[in-house]
C-alpha cells in the first residue's frame, strides 16, 4: 500500500508511519489529532477515491498523507459515501496499529466523513456516524470534517 507526501512523494505505508511517529516525537510536548477522511470525485468514467492521513500539531501545522484509487464509476451517492467511510475505516485501522506497535496507543483517531446536514448526504449522517463509532474511532462531519472536504478532496482531482 502506497501513499504520497507532497513533500516527499510516492511512499509504502511503513515508511508513512515511520514519517508520522518521527513527527510527533520531534516535539512530543504538543498536543496532536491523527485524522484521516476520504471523499471522490467522478473522473473520465471512473470514480477516483482518495484518503488521506493528517497528523495535526495542534497549533503548529500539520503533515498529510494520501492514497488514491480508482473504482469503475459509481453512480449512487449513498453508495459513494459509504465507500469512502470504509476506505477510511481500513486505514484508520492500519493506523491505529501501527501506532500502537510504536507505543504511540494514545492517540485517538478521528475519522473526517464528507457528510453534512446541508444537503443530499444529510440522509446519511446516523448511518456512516454510527459506522465510524462503532469502530471505535471519533467521527466528525462537515463543516468539521476538514479531513475528507478539503485534504482529500484537493486531490479528487
Amino acid at each position: 500500500m502506497y501513499f504520497t507526501s507532497p513533500s516527499k512523494g510516492k511512499m509504502r505505508f511503513d515508511d508513512m508511519m515511520g514519517d508520522i511517529v518521527w513527527y510527533i516525537r520531534n516535539l512530543p510536548t504538543s498536543a496532536y489529532k491523527v485524522i484521516i477522511g476520504s471523499d471522490s470525485q467522478v473522473v473520465q468514467g471512473e470514480t477516483h477515491f482518495i484518503t488521506a492521513v493528517i497528523v495535526h500539531r495542534l497549533g503548529k501545522g500539520a503533515r498529510y498523507f494520501y492514497r488514491k484509487r480508482a473504482h469503475r464509476k459509481i453512480k449512487s451517492l449513498r453508495q459513494k459515501i459509504f465507500f469512502e467511510t470504509s476506505l477510511s475505516l481500513e486505514v484508520g485501522s492500519l493506523v491505529t496499529q501501527s501506532l500502537h506497535d510504536k507505543g504511540l496507543e494514545e492517540f485517538k483517531i478521528e475519522i473526517h466523513i464528507d457528510v453534512g446536514n446541508h444537503g443530499d448526504t444529510r440522509a446519511l449522517i446516523r448511518e456512516v456516524v454510527g459506522m465510524v463509532v462503532g469502530s471505535g474511532f471519533r467521527a466528525k462531519i462537515k463543516p468539521d470534517a476538514y479531513g475528507a472536504s478539503s485534504v482529500a478532496d484537493k486531490h479528487t482531482k
